[in-house]
């Protein structure tokens, strides 16, 4: 089924509820947008269970019909706030890989403590629902954003920083990055891991 429904959105979902074959790891990419990344990592990722989250309506049903047509088994989407989810949804020590690629930057100062990186319910959550080991991925062409992550991870010290060269896994663009691309902004990125106890 393309299209999860949680079966309830009040409590923390259990493995088999989300994945037909919890075994899986799963990768969760928040903000998908259509789906243009979704779709290109779980078809190069077979082995992997791919979950898209995202709020508005349209975007969903958009991924959706892509999942659909290019028959894909191991993605899924989903309609629910990124934060709500992470911080309280997703199963602990469940996601291998979470992606937040291109967010919306709240540029207003007023609005900063908006950014999924500024909230400490996304963080604790982040630190709860990756496995040990597992990464949190983020790219932005908003320098503030950027900055804003960088420090707010560096007050974790459950989370290390990793390298992350150009070549070191296979990796689409989004359809909001090769936006900003083209019109000639600078993509930021950083990579960070959950330790292991």
């Amino acid at each position: 089924m393309s299209l999860f429904i949680p079966p309830d959105y009040f409590r923390e979902l259990r493995a088999e509820e989300l994945l037909t074959d919890p075994t899986l790891p799963i990768e969760v990419e928040l903000g998908c947008g259509d789906g243009t990344f979704l779709v290109a990592m779980a078809k190069h990722y077979p082995e992997r269970h791919f979950l898209g989250v995202e709020r508005m309506l349209g975007r969903v049903d958009k991924t959706n019909r892509k999942i659909k047509r290019n028959r894909i088994p191991n993605a899924q989407v989903t309609r629910v706030e990124s934060g709500y989810l992470v911080g309280w949804m997703l199963p602990t020590a469940s996601v291998s890989r979470l992606h937040l690629l291109c967010p919306d930057p709240w540029p207003k100062k007023r609005h900063a403590e908006r950014r999924l990186v500024n909230q400490d319910e996304f963080l604790t959550g982040l630190a709860r629902v990756l496995r040990p080991g597992g990464e949190f991925l983020l790219k932005t062409d908003d320098r503030v954003y950027f900055e804003d992550a960088l420090a707010s991870f560096a007050t974790r010290p459950e989370f290390q920083p990793l390298e992350w060269p150009d070549d070191a896994f296979y990796y689409p663009t989004t359809d909001f990055e090769q936006h900003w691309l083209e019109s000639g902004r600078s993509i930021h990125r950083a990579r960070w891991q959950l330790k292991a106890d």
